[in-house]
């Protein structure tokens, strides 16, 4: 698995990308697994010092911090995408470059709490939205910039599989750092 989607090769990547996040999904419920992902951040971080929290993993590559701050920012944009595909007809959506955004938006900032409640009003804003929907707004689609038609039933399986690399990631990093 990539885990990896940067800008400058998501064109060409997309298709592995979606893959391998609907492969880590497998069968599993996506709005389950979207429910599970707080209480699986905070077990994964209790005991982590802040300074650990903003310790790249190595150079070049994310901390546990920003891998928290890019899940609340994720958690905008898909809400976002999901609530323009279901009010309009097939609309564009917009791509984004991640490691910008965690640069210029200073992602290795912040308060922990601040960032985990934050995470947490969206995400049950957002997933009460996607228990409300019915089954045909799930089948709206909207057109990635990078990736083509998605609809509803898709972003949201991605998002379940995007939570999973990024459990994944943070375990990594406390490896890395001696911390698991």
């Amino acid at each position: 698995m990539s885990q990896l989607n940067p800008a400058t090769t998501a064109q060409t990547s997309s298709t592995q990308y979606i893959n391998d996040l609907l492969a880590l999904l497998g069968k599993d419920d996506p709005i389950e697994v979207m429910g599970q992902l707080q209480p699986a951040l905070e077990k994964a971080i209790r005991g982590v010092s802040d300074e650990d929290l903003r310790r790249a993993e190595k150079p070049g590559k994310w901390s546990i911090l920003q891998v928290l701050n890019h899940l609340v920012d994720t958690e905008m944009v898909y809400g976002y995408r999901v609530r323009m595909t279901v009010t309009h007809d097939e609309p564009p959506i917009q791509a984004y470059d991640q490691d910008l955004w965690a640069a210029q938006l200073r992602y290795n900032d912040g308060n922990l709490l601040e960032i985990l409640e934050e995470l947490d009003a969206l995400r049950g804003r957002n997933l009460r939205l996607l228990k409300s929907l019915r089954p045909e707004e799930m089948k709206r689609v909207g057109h990635h910039q990078e990736r083509g038609p998605e609809s509803v039933t898709r972003i949201v399986q991605m998002i379940a599989g995007h939570d999973r690399v990024h459990l994944r990631q943070i375990e990594r990093i406390k490896r890395a750092h001696g911390l698991a």
